[in-house]
């Protein structure tokens, strides 16, 4: 599913974070734990460079527990990286932002040398309210949806420790379509960049594959976890439809308005602890995305090279073509 996503604001944005990134220790990027992957900006990634980095899995409540563990192990095994996972609003977890943070700049601390950390991350992956348990008090303007920290903010953790928080930063385009509905299903998208019934049907699909029990605990369809798993995505979202009273006129069911049922119930995590992506499907998703990506590529430049003329026409254009010397 194609998905419009990159707000003018947005190059305002990267242009602020890249002159923040010019006196920053340690960058924090904030992901979420339900689609790790797919919520890591790949445009921040070529901003930080070698930076020490700290991968923080937000939202690990609504994530599987066994798919979070290899995501950590993925990431604390890359160098320069320290990877953990909370809940924004659980305020022991929180803190140890600061111990990782001096753990991966240990020549940065005291008066002198003050410890500079950015936190960074796309727009609705918590953010604010992750500055805002860390504090204990509402520092930071937090919402569930996307786009609402729109300047710079510093914040104070410690004497010695100040936190520089960005407005959250999209990238230009989304190669691999997969991620595309992946973000659009968690809200990190704004609702005029996609289709509810779309993404709904495609998050569908997912759940179907990983996780078809937990549809029928939360929906009490009937059917046995195969049989869920081998329905039509459109007719299990009708079933769904049906079941929660999305109906028009007529007894027929509202796709759309079963589409944003079911959003709403993954995003609230009450279909369940869901992980979308594993890091060895993520890589594939993103291999198959590059290899697409070069193709079309390749094929715009072709269309864009100028044709060389052959046969007669080569010949009135040169007539010595085909004579020796």
């Amino acid at each position: 599913m194609s998905v419009q996503w990159f707000p003018g604001h947005m190059h305002a944005t990267q242009k602020a974070l890249r002159e923040r990134l010019k006196t920053t220790d340690v960058v924090i990027e904030l992901l979420d734990a339900r689609l790790p992957g797919s919520s890591a900006n790949p445009l921040l990634a070529q901003l930080i460079g070698d930076r020490p980095t700290l991968k923080v899995l937000n939202k690990e409540d609504l994530a599987d527990p066994a798919r979070t563990a290899q995501w950590l192990a993925y990431y604390n095994a890359q160098p320069r990286t320290r990877a953990i996972a909370l809940h924004a609003h659980t305020p022991g977890p929180a803190r140890t932002l600061v111990a990782e943070c001096r753990r991966l700049a240990p020549n940065r601390g005291g008066m002198v040398k003050p410890l500079r950390v950015l936190i960074a991350g796309i727009p609705n992956v918590g953010k604010s309210t992750l500055i805002n348990t860390l504090l204990g008090k509402r520092a930071a303007k937090a919402a569930d949806e996307p786009g609402v920290t729109r300047q710079e903010q510093r914040v104070v953790l410690a004497d010695d420790v100040y936190l520089y928080d960005t407005p959250g930063l999209l990238w230009p385009k989304i190669i691999v379509p997969e991620s595309g509905d992946r973000l659009a299903a968690s809200g990190a998208v704004g609702r005029n960049a996609f289709d509810e019934e779309a993404v709904a049907l495609a998050l569908l699909r997912a759940l179907q594959a990983d996780y078809p029990a937990l549809l029928e605990a939360r929906y009490r369809l009937g059917l046995a976890p195969a049989a869920i798993a081998a329905l039509p995505d459109h007719e299990l979202l009708a079933a769904i439809g049906r079941k929660r009273g999305a109906l028009l006129p007529g007894g027929r069911i509202d796709p759309h308005k079963a589409g944003e049922a079911v959003l709403a119930d993954f995003r609230a995590g009450a279909i369940g602890r869901i992980t979308l992506e594993t890091p060895q499907t993520f890589a594939a998703w993103l291999e198959a995305a590059r290899a697409a990506e070069a193709q079309s590529q390749a094929q715009r430049q072709a269309r864009r090279a100028p044709r060389r003329p052959t046969g007669p026409e080569a010949a009135q254009r040169h007539p010595d073509a085909g004579t020796n010397p």
